[in-house]
């Protein structure tokens, strides 16, 4: 960002930002928003409750198997819709549908199939990331350079050799990037489903902040969340502009 012809970090907003927060929160104009520095030593008091450190563990297994889900079930089957007309035109309009599709609206449906337990929150982070997943996979295969291609089958090289070394590679980066999207989607299916479905992980700890006028450690939970949706985004695309590299490269 340059401001006057003078280069001005980034972290430059932030800081205004937190300032302009934190003056706003002295005068007291909202209750919903209190100082910046009161919400920093009520997260950093909140990370060594035991009631924090085991909401992070249910919410952490249940993002960690439902983006695994996601991840197995949606490259496959964007790599395959990229590949095989029939199957791109058996399942593209019902992903193009549930990309667009307010989910929010399908938890409770998937309340009374799964019930309230921690399958159902599971099953939310499944529905958030895998659209976007099968969509970059498709895309990114689609994609490959048929120059390659063409010059594989005039080396001899067989269909899984053109596959695996031209069509998969080539379409890593865009794989990577809706793994990405598909992290920071999952990320809010899985607080989402824990607040509507069942009232476990952070859902139970944002009911009881929000019921008992906590804010400083509603936004201190708020906050950690932001921070880790960010840091998981930022290496997946720190390894996904590797990959762009050497996909370059070659």
């Amino acid at each position: 960002m340059t401001l006057f012809g003078r280069r001005i970090p980034m972290m430059t907003s932030l800081i205004f930002w937190l300032l302009v927060w934190e003056i706003v929160g002295r005068l007291e104009v909202m209750f919903l928003i209190p100082p910046i520095t009161s919400i920093v030593a009520a997260g950093l008091n909140l990370v060594q409750t035991a009631s924090w450190q085991s909401a992070s563990l249910i919410t952490l297994r249940a993002f960690i198997y439902g983006m695994a889900l996601a991840i197995v079930v949606g490259v496959p089957l964007g790599v395959l819709m990229g590949r095989v007309r029939v199957i791109d035109n058996i399942f593209g309009l019902w992903v193009n549908m549930f990309v667009s599709a307010p989910l929010s609206a399908l938890v409770p449906i998937l309340m009374i199939l799964f019930g309230m337990g921690e399958t159902t929150v599971v099953v939310t982070v499944f529905l958030f990331a895998v659209w976007i997943i099968v969509l970059d996979a498709r895309a990114g295969v689609m994609q490959a350079p048929t120059s390659l291609i063409e010059m594989g089958r005039s080396y001899g090289a067989s269909r899984w050799t053109i596959f695996t070394k031209i069509i998969l590679l080539s379409a890593l980066p865009e794989i990577l990037a809706g793994i990405r999207i598909g992290l920071i989607r999952g990320v809010k299916g899985v607080v989402i489903g824990q607040i509507l479905v069942s009232i476990i992980g952070y859902g139970e700890l944002f009911e009881l902040y929000s019921r008992s006028f906590d804010m400083e450690r509603f936004w201190a939970l708020t906050m950690l969340l932001f921070a880790a949706a960010m840091l998981l985004s930022a290496g997946v695309e720190h390894f996904e502009k590797r990959i762009e590299y050497y996909a370059g490269v070659r």
